[in-house]
């Protein structure tokens, strides 16, 4: 009896150990299952976020900062992209310069390149483009276009130096003259001669004292010479030039060729001015013009002599 009951509960015993064992076993199994599930699930996730490893996130990474450099580069490259030029000529006695420059250049701009080209200085440049052109303003808007013309009005600084030393003996014997005689042109007796014989011009324009007037865009007319013809001026500023109209004929006059304009009140009508333009190196060379508005004096000697401003 004994000996039964110690083999039942010996089986009993190592049926128990099985089943322990069975459910360790599968417990363990159970864990390992579920960690090859998270870890398949890890993968998976990584696969569809594009990185399947940390190596392929560090790549992502580097391409991701190699594209934004990249695109920083790019960046400066547009912006030195060439600005828009235009090609156009430049006229400077009977020359043509063939010329390319930026339409969003002032013209203050083009003036320091002009000179390079004819010597003629930038404060004695007047450049022509459908009118006198201002250095604020840019070639884009004075519409300049391909094959356009600018007309370039000045003085070289040789020029200049030419001229102030023609027959130096001669000029000096006249402002000798001058300075001895005291009397006025006026009252000089070819002056006064021409004033007594033909008077005031019918008509003559009114004439404003003490102020200056900006040359209108017609001819100044209402004046006479020496011989008592009608005369008008006419101021060609695209071509430097001053025409001399009478009822005979036309002189045009280059204005650098222009050595000299003296004027003077006509006493008791002071108004007025009578006028020399010196065409020649001597004062025996001046073409007198008698009964010219005081208003534009200023303003004809500005043009001629190249002393200019902007009206």
């Amino acid at each position: 009896m004994d000996s039964s009951d110690d083999n039942k509960a010996e089986h009993s015993a190592c049926q128990n150990i099985d089943t322990s064992s069975v459910q360790q076993t599968s417990s363990t199994h159970d864990d390992v299952t579920q960690k090859d599930d998270v870890t398949s699930s890890m993968t998976s996730q990584e696969s569809d976020s594009g990185g399947g490893s940390p190596t392929n996130s560090a790549d992502n990474i580097s391409t991701s900062n190699t594209a934004t450099v990249n695109t920083e580069l790019k960046q400066p490259i547009q912006e030195s992209q060439p600005r828009e030029s235009v090609d156009f000529k430049v006229i400077y006695n009977k020359k043509k310069f063939e010329v390319n420059f930026e339409l969003d250049s002032t013209i203050a701009d083009f003036k320091k390149h002009v000179e390079t080209l004819t010597g003629v200085p930038f404060s004695m440049q007047k450049l022509m483009f459908k009118g006198l052109a201002k250095d604020h303003e840019t070639l884009r808007t004075l519409k300049v276009t391909k094959g356009s013309k600018f007309m370039v009005v000045g003085s070289t600084i040789n020029d200049v130096l030419a001229v102030s030393s023609v027959i130096p003996k001669e000029v000096q014997k006249e402002e000798d003259a001058a300075t001895t005689s005291k009397e006025s042109f006026c009252n000089q007796k070819v002056h006064k001669k021409v004033l007594d014989k033909y008077g005031k011009p019918e008509d003559a324009l009114p004439g404003i004292q003490n102020k200056k007037v900006p040359l209108p865009q017609v001819p100044l007319t209402g004046m006479y010479n020496k011989a008592g013809g009608k005369v008008r001026l006419t101021f060609k500023l695209e071509v430097d030039q001053l025409w001399i109209g009478t009822k005979e004929r036309t002189e045009k006059i280059q204005m650098n060729s222009i050595k000299a304009v003296v004027s003077e009140p006509l006493e008791g009508k002071e108004e007025y001015h009578m006028m020399g333009i010196q065409l020649g190196p001597t004062e025996a060379s001046r073409y007198w013009i008698y009964w010219v508005p005081a208003q534009y004096v200023d303003s004809i000697k500005d043009s001629i002599l190249g002393k200019w401003q902007l009206f």
